[in-house]
């Protein structure tokens, strides 16, 4: 997923008792491998291990959920659906990104799922989406002082010198165009402004760090780069080889990623004054087709559709894996909280919710939070009855909820952006303390993660509709006083790795069955359906979430986000 930001441990008890065995097994792997590997290896070693057995080793004292919705989910089947979206990405080329045929097959399954299960009014709507392809191998060449080079392109990004960006431009300058050094790793206009030479017209080259890759790109064009290089910055060891990223639907710039080496080379010839310093560089697409891609929601048959509450997580995966932690656990949980809702609506002991529910199933995050922009874009200009986004009182979601040495992340309303509609801030911050009290009171830790908008609750929370939502981690590492709080909470050995990614597969192939943590997965279920329950039992849940009034602002009304699109919340990996 992303990178959330600080973490705030709190919390003093210890309640969960653990298998003796498996404990030892953790720690004695831990140390062991710790001494001879690197953390990424490490964490898929002992994390694999640890998922494949969990299920059977932790033993736990049921406390009580506080949730009618929540007792009565059952993990086994949310873990149904999980296995479905395994067995559809297995049958389907290893993943389910969008515009592939293991999209398409979980788009049915969800509305064939819904279908058999509940009596919820199930709708579908697609947008357009620019795909991107290779016609040949991009070529990069430099020039320093008349001594030429030719850089190696590679799938491999092992021996890769540079790699193609996803979403680049066209480029094919047989001339060799000079350089300009982006100064401070380009995150603001004024670093750009401040490139000697200036960069019109020249290609700029600009370090990876701090803002997202789609941020460097959108300054680019703005200030009329002929192309940009970003390369790694070689902070660690996995940090040198190039990456393969994506700038986002809208980029209208060529684009390349540099090895740290080649990136630092470039950089050091084309500040040296005494050096004429240039590149060609050919980047030849393939004209595709815009593709449709597809949003699934279903609304509960009552409740005031003027008061809606919408729970959404995104239905798409990586091209390189099968998603199964991102997001397949969201989506699954989705369905398991849809599931459990009809049949207890069904009873005559569960009373009808006041307000409408939506379950969402957003397409193409992946890619730059395609859907739920699209969706809530629709929303602005929406005149029907429970389509406006004046009908819609809160976005809850969930992405990630299953990492294998997991945090309980709930998104903190205190780190919203500046730019944030103020109305939508107190009751951000309210669904930061519901979550919370819940952990707290399950005698469970629990953890501060940053609500930036990086993912798809942003457009909703940038329109000024109050978002919350949980996250167990993607490629942040877990610190020592995290682990040692968890350790302290749940049991010795229980806490995970520090130093450790908390999703050694994040955006890999290995984002499989097997990177479930079932324990983990279990809480944020039940978590995510007390949270439900909880607001649609409330009296008066605008007053609520609303403590100073809501208004909905027409499209020219919109404040001016920090970036020029959405694509600034775009996920893949980026400081």
């Amino acid at each position: 997923m992303t990178s959330h930001g600080k973490i705030h441990p709190d919390g003093t008890s210890n309640e969960l008792k653990t298998d003796r065995s498996m404990k030892l097994i953790l720690v004695t792997l831990g140390v062991g491998i710790l001494l001879t590997i690197s953390i990424l290896g490490l964490a898929i070693a002992i994390l694999v291990k640890v998922n494949t057995n969990k299920s059977s080793t932790i033993t736990t004292t049921p406390k009580p959920l506080d949730s009618i919705l929540a007792e009565s989910i059952r993990i086994d089947d949310v873990m149904d659906h999980l296995n479905a979206f395994q067995r559809i990405a297995t049958s389907s080329n290893g993943n389910r990104a969008v515009t592939t045929i293991g999209y398409n097959h979980t788009l049915n399954y969800i509305t064939d799922t819904l279908a058999a299960n509940t009596n919820f009014h199930v709708s579908k709507a697609f947008f357009p989406v620019r795909q991107f392809a290779m016609a040949s191998d991009p070529i990069l060449i430099s020039s320093i002082n008349g001594v030429t080079k030719t850089y190696t392109f590679s799938k491999d990004l092992s021996v890769a010198d540079f790699t193609y960006i996803e979403l680049s431009t066209r480029a094919n300058f047989m001339a060799f165009v000079g350089i300009s050094v982006i100064p401070n790793v380009g995150c603001s206009d004024a670093d750009w402004k401040n490139a000697n030479p200036p960069v019109a017209g020249r290609v700029a080259l600009v370090k990876r760090g701090v803002c997202a890759f789609s941020d460097k790109g959108v300054l680019a064009a703005q200030n009329n780069a002929a192309a940009i290089l970003i390369y790694n910055d070689g902070v660690t060891p996995d940090r040198v080889q190039p990456m393969a990223i994506n700038l986002g639907q809208e980029n209208a710039v060529p684009a390349l990623f540099l090895s740290f080496p080649v990136g630092q080379a470039l950089a050091a010839a084309a500040q040296d004054s005494s050096t004429n310093t240039g590149v060609q560089l050919v980047i030849n697409l393939v004209d595709l087709p815009l593709s449709p891609v597809g949003n699934i929601c279903a609304d509960t048959p009552t409740g005031d559709a003027t008061q809606t509450i919408v729970i959404g997580s995104h239905s798409d995966s990586v091209p390189a894996g099968p998603g199964i932690n991102d997001n397949g656990s969201g989506s699954a949980a989705n369905l398991g909280l849809a599931i459990a809702l009809a049949k207890l609506f069904q009873t005559s002991t569960y009373p009808q919710y006041k307000y409408r529910v939506r379950f969402c199933w957003w397409g193409a995050e992946e890619i730059g939070l395609l859907g739920s922009d699209f969706h809530v874009k629709q929303a602005k200009i929406a005149t029907d009855v429970g389509e406006r986004l004046q009908d819609y009182l809160i976005n809850l979601n969930y992405d990630m909820l299953g990492s294998p040495n997991y945090i309980f992340g709930i998104y903190d309303g205190h780190t919203a952006a500046s730019n944030t509609p103020a109305q939508a801030l107190p009751g951000s911050n309210k669904i930061t303390s519901l979550f919370r009290d819940w952990f707290i009171s399950q005698k469970l830790p629990w953890n501060h993660t940053d609500f930036s908008g990086r993912s798809d609750y942003g457009p909703f929370l940038f329109e000024g509709i109050v978002a919350g939502g949980l996250f167990t981690g993607a490629d942040e590492v877990k610190d020592q006083q995290t682990r040692d709080y968890m350790d302290q909470m749940l049991g010795q050995g229980m806490g995970g790795i520090a130093g450790a990614i908390q999703d050694p597969c994040y955006h890999q192939a290995c984002d499989s069955i097997q990177n479930i943590n079932v324990f983990a997965y279990e809480k944020m279920v039940q978590a995510a359906a007390f949270m439900l329950e909880n607001l649609a039992r409330r009296d008066d849940l605008s007053g609520f979430l609303y403590p100073n009034g809501k208004s909905t602002r027409s499209n020219s009304q919109s404040p001016q986000r920090k970036y020029n699109s959405i694509n600034e919340y775009f996920r893949l990996p980026y400081l």
